[in-house]
Order: structure tokens, then sequence, then C-alpha cells
């Protein structure tokens, strides 16, 4: 009998439906971790349509995983039954090359094994976090603070440490301006992160409707996009801009934002090219910059920053049997901020 039970895209644009599969047997560096939150990333629905192409089916998706340890192998040293734990969006690197020696696993030059739609070294297929248990190498499992509640701590494995990492690689802290685009899974983080580490921090939304939540997140300041004053108005104002909108926009609008040395950090994937006018990055030594979540150590600080501060996403918990309709509302931006399945109602059915 398959030892996991889970729900998986049997095909491309398929809904989610109840699917059963094996894990590896743990070897003497594993660790095996009984699900108990799995967190919904706008990536997973990306990956389950094949949206960017190479998606491998049936595919579990899920890369928010928080749980506790169940056993581990002979050779284990960080990590003991009953600990709580997290995975990522990676299970494994190659371990050699200059990107993991340097501890940014992510940009692994020998490809990085993702915890979904991904293979291992030895070829096989990864399955991820809709799932209720998972084995991971020790050194791709991440400790989660026993003061952090595991259904909120779920996002920090993704949503988390995506605007972590920026904001702590820009500089993020007493005496910077910053500011967050978008006020969703990714920017509600990205808020209480940025607050925490003492900057001044505002978000740009399209309007006004989120401005309360805004403010109770942490955010100093809140302006509408959709106002043209608002650009008129933060002229090189902003040290660092962190925008999470996937959506294609006018990236120069948000270059006139920056103040000299100033930089745009990008960690939404616009579908369609983006055009950037060179003269505004010249002329006050700005630049455009991409991020893509961080490594294991960074992740680790990352949660234990969260855990010293108390932050956590917000959340709406749901049951296996509400996947789908979540993604749809995902897709629409009703959620606030983050959906994370409960996964004892997978054990449950």
């Amino acid at each position: 009998m398959p030892n996991t039970k889970a729900y998986a895209a049997t095909a491309a644009k398929a809904p989610l439906t109840p699917y059963s599969f094996d894990r590896r047997t743990p070897g003497d560096h594993d660790v095996a971790i009984e699900i108990k939150f799995c967190g919904i990333c706008h990536t997973d629905i990306h990956q389950t349509q094949d949206d960017w192409g190479g998606a491998i089916f049936p595919m579990v998706p899920g890369h928010e995983i928080a749980g506790v340890v169940t056993s581990v192998g002979s050779k284990v040293t960080k990590f003991k039954p009953g600990q709580h734990v997290g995975i990522g969006c990676f299970v494994d690197s190659c371990r050699k090359c200059v990107e993991c020696r340097k501890g940014v696993e992510q940009y692994c030059a020998e490809g990085t094994v993702f915890t979904y739609s991904s293979r291992d070294k030895e070829g096989n297929v990864t399955y991820g976090g809709y799932s209720d248990n998972i084995v991971v190498d020790e050194n791709y499992v991440l400790r989660i603070p026993d003061n952090l509640p595991l259904d909120a701590a779920a996002p920090l494995l993704c949503a988390g440490i995506t605007l972590y990492s920026p904001l702590r690689h820009w500089g993020a802290g007493p005496g910077k301006r910053v500011a967050i685009i978008g006020l969703g899974g990714l920017g509600h983080m990205g808020v209480k992160i940025a607050h925490a580490m003492g900057a001044e921090v505002t978000v740009l939304s399209q309007s006004l409707k989120k401005q309360a939540d805004g403010k109770r997140l942490g955010a100093d300041h809140f302006y509408a996009t959709a106002d043209p004053e608002t650009f008129a108005k933060l002229q090189g104002s902003f040290d660092l801009i962190v925008n999470t909108v996937p959506a294609a926009s006018d990236w120069n609008q948000f270059i006139g934002l920056l103040a000299t040395d100033g930089a745009l950090v990008m960690v939404g994937v616009p579908d369609e090219p983006v055009s950037i006018a060179g003269f505004p990055l010249i002329a006050k030594r700005r630049s455009v910059a991409g991020s893509l979540i961080g490594g294991i150590a960074e992740t680790q600080e990352m949660l234990d920053f969260c855990g010293k501060h108390n932050i956590a996403s917000d959340i709406e918990v749901i049951s296996f049997g509400q996947v789908n309709d979540a993604y749809k509302r995902v897709v629409k931006g009703d959620v606030r901020y983050r959906f994370v399945i409960d996964c004892s109602t997978l054990r449950a059915g």
C-alpha cells in the first residue's frame, strides 16, 4: 500500500483530487515529518496550470510545510522526534558549487531540487506538502520556534523568506525608507518584517481599501498607485522598493520614487517583458534587481527573527476539500492573506 496520502493535479489545469504514493524509506541523514499544515502559494497555482512550462504530473504541490518530526536517521544530529519543523521551496542542492558553499542554495549552479515538480539526484520526482508526511535530508529542514503557531508559521517558509531575503540583503532597518508594492500574501509579510527591522514602511497599493490593514500590520504610510499624485508626491522618497505584484506595470514610475542609490527589487514575476528607461537609473545611481527566496541558513535566520518578534502570517485555514475553491479565490485576490491547509483533514478522510 502507498505510504502517503495527498492531493494532486493529475494533468495541467486539472482540479486537485485525492492521490496516494510512496515516500522514500528514510535514510541515515533523513528526517521523517508528519505534516500538520501546508500553505497555498500562488506558485502552486501556476505550476498546476503549467503556466511556466516543464511541470511534472501527477503533481503534489506545496512548499510551505509545517509539521512535527516523527523519526530521524541514525546519523541525524540536528533534529529529534517531537520538534516543530518546516520545509520550504527546496529539499536538496549540489552542495559543492560556489552558490551552495556561500549558503545561497536557491541559486545552485547544478540545479536546486525543488520540493515538488522537480527531480532528485536519483531522478525521482519530488512531491510536496499537500500530503500527510514528507522525508527530507536534515540539512534542508528548518526549526520552527515553539512560540509560533504551526498553521500561521507555514507561509513563512515561502512568503516570509521571499520578503525577508531582499529586505535583509538591501539593508532594511532604522533610518531606511522601504516601500512594499502590493498588500497580498507576500506584501503583508514584507510590511510586518520591514517594520520589525526598524525601517520606515510605506505600502503602495492600487487603492486605499486595505489602508487600515496596512497600518495594523505596521505600515507608517499608505498610498494608492491609481492616484497620479502619488508618483508626483513621492519622487525620490525610498531607499528600497520591493515589488510583490506579478502583473506587468510601468516600472519606470516606481524607479522615479527611488532616492540616490535606491533599489527596486522584484519578487513577483510579470507575464510580459518590461521596458525600463536608462536615464533615471544613471541619473541617481539607482538599480533594478530580482530576488528568489533564500538559502537554508537565511531561512533559519528569518524563522528565528519571526520567533523573536512574534511574526506569523495572517491566514485562513481550510480543509483539503476546499483547495480547488481556494485556488479560485487566490486568483481573484479574495484572501487575507494566505490560505493554509489543515492536513489532519486528509488523515481524517
